[in-house]
């Protein structure tokens, strides 16, 4: 298990290295000028240089990239060019709100979406097989914006059973937690379904029915055990997912996590914010897929030596 945890550590490193080298150089071909952007459209050319040279914007794309990596390896993330503050104490207050969100959505769609496939599973080819693989399809399409305005639409603002937007109780996350478990959880039906499908055709899966053991017990605890291997890999990577779709979910609904402080970074190319954001979703990732391949090799030990 050491040796198992060691390589994925290192592959780990290479990968968030790997992450800030492109963010960092996508960020300086963007034609915007972040120094215009803070320095206001009246300055004269002067004040530009002059906050230029302040942020050591004047210098060469590898230099700054140096001097960001070592400050980066002391735990330095750099300051926002708008807000003044240190990058990493505004995603520190930010990211619990993140995680909230995040670990709502995901209980939400496992709990829609496990369901879903097992029960399509033991249908297959069927009419109720083919409407959970509809369904599953039509959640997967539907863009995240468009979902989270019709759920505040139709339950916020028709029927006033949760708040419009905003943070603070239970009931503020239920939309937003739901807005990225339905878009989602149709990924996890058709996994689901997939791999309960191939594990039902195994022979120890025939052996249990000859035995006459009852079908729930043939479901639910011989095929499901093998067939979830797959599922808690994706939660791994539903993480990436989330570092992508949370910016837009959290814009909608005024959720104050580290999606929207990437948005309010992004209109204003706060570099820093943005080059933090990033990385904190890399680490994120990582540290999922790596749990993930932790999980699958407890409960199925032939994973470390693959």
């Amino acid at each position: 298990m050491l040796r198992f945890l060691a390589g994925r550590l290192l592959q780990s490193a290479f990968i968030l290295l790997g992450v800030t080298i492109i963010t960092f150089g996508l960020l300086f071909l963007i034609p915007a000028d972040p120094v215009r952007m803070i320095a206001g459209r009246s300055a004269t050319p002067e004040t530009v240089e002059s906050i230029r040279r302040q942020l050591g914007l004047d210098q060469p794309i590898p230099v700054q990239y140096a001097r960001y990596l070592g400050n980066l390896v002391q735990g330095d993330m750099g300051r926002s060019y708008i807000q003044k503050a240190r990058v990493s104490e505004l995603i520190a207050s930010r990211l619990p709100a993140t995680l909230q969100l995040m670990a709502a959505a995901i209980f939400l769609q496992l709990l829609i979406g496990l369901p879903a496939g097992i029960f399509a599973s033991t249908r297959r080819n069927r009419p109720p097989d083919k409407t959970v693989m509809l369904l599953s399809f039509v959640g997967i399409s539907a863009p995240q914006f468009v979902v989270g305005l019709l759920l505040i639409y139709v339950f916020a603002y028709k029927l006033e059973l949760f708040p419009l937007g905003g943070y603070g109780t239970i009931w503020h996350v239920v939309l937003p937690a739901l807005t990225l478990g339905v878009t989602i959880a149709g990924w996890y039906s058709r996994m689901s379904r997939s791999s309960m499908i191939d594990v039902l055709r195994q022979d120890y899966i025939r052996t249990a029915r000859a035995k006459g053991v009852p079908e729930y017990r043939v479901v639910l605890v011989h095929a499901l055990r093998n067939a979830i291997l797959p599922i808690i890999a994706m939660i791994g990577i539903d993480i990436g997912l989330y570092a992508q779709g949370i910016v837009v979910v959290e814009a909608v609904f005024g959720w104050p996590g580290i999606g929207q402080l990437a948005w309010l970074a992004i209109q204003r190319i706060d570099i820093p914010i943005i080059m933090g954001v990033t990385l904190v979703a890399a680490v994120g990732i990582v540290l999922g897929n790596l749990l993930a391949d932790i999980a699958t090799s407890l409960i199925d030990p032939r994973v470390r030596h693959s």
